[in-house]
C-alpha cells in the first residue's frame, strides 16, 4: 500500500459509451468520483479558437464553425462522431495553406467521420452548399 500525500488528486478523463458499451465504467467505481461534463465551446469561443489556432481569418473560421454546426446536428441520424474542433482546426490550417475549402473539409472533415460512401456524399453536399 502507498499511502498519498496531502494534495494528492487522481484525474480521469472517461468518454462515457465511447465505442464499446462493455468498456463503460461499473456504478460502483463511476461514485468514487466528482464528474464534469463537456461540451463543444459556443459559436463564437470555437470561432476564436480555430483563428486562434490557424491565424484563419473569422470568416473562414465562422464557416467552418457553422459546418460543424450542421454536421453535430446528425449525430443522432447519419453519424457515430461529429466534428471535434481539432478537426476545424485541420482543415482551417488546410485552407490557409492554400487548398481548396471543398477539398480541406473533404480530408480533414468528411472522410474522418465515416467509410460509408452514401453518407460522406451528402455530408459533401452540405460543404458544398456551406461554401457555395
Amino acid at each position: 500500500m502507498l499511502p498519498a500525500p496531502p494534495g494528492f488528486m487522481l484525474v480521469v478523463s472517461y468518454n462515457p459509451g465511447y465505442q464499446n458499451l462493455l468498456k463503460s465504467l461499473k456504478p460502483s467505481t463511476r461514485q468514487r468520483f466528482l464528474a464534469l461534463r463537456f461540451d463543444f465551446p459556443n459559436p463564437e469561443r470555437e470561432r476564436a479558437i480555430v483563428m486562434g489556432e490557424t491565424g484563419c481569418d473569422a470568416a473562414t473560421a465562422g464557416q467552418l464553425v457553422k459546418l460543424a454546426g450542421a454536421f453535430r446536428a446528425l449525430k443522432e441520424h447519419d453519424l457515430d462522431e461529429v466534428p471535434s474542433t481539432r478537426l476545424l482546426v485541420y482543415a482551417a490550417q488546410l485552407i490557409c495553406g492554400g487548398m481548396d475549402r471543398i477539398t480541406a473539409c473533404r480530408v480533414a472533415l468528411v472522410e474522418a467521420l465515416t467509410d460509408d460512401e452514401p453518407t460522406a456524399a451528402a455530408l459533401l453536399e452540405v460543404v458544398n452548399a456551406s461554401f457555395a
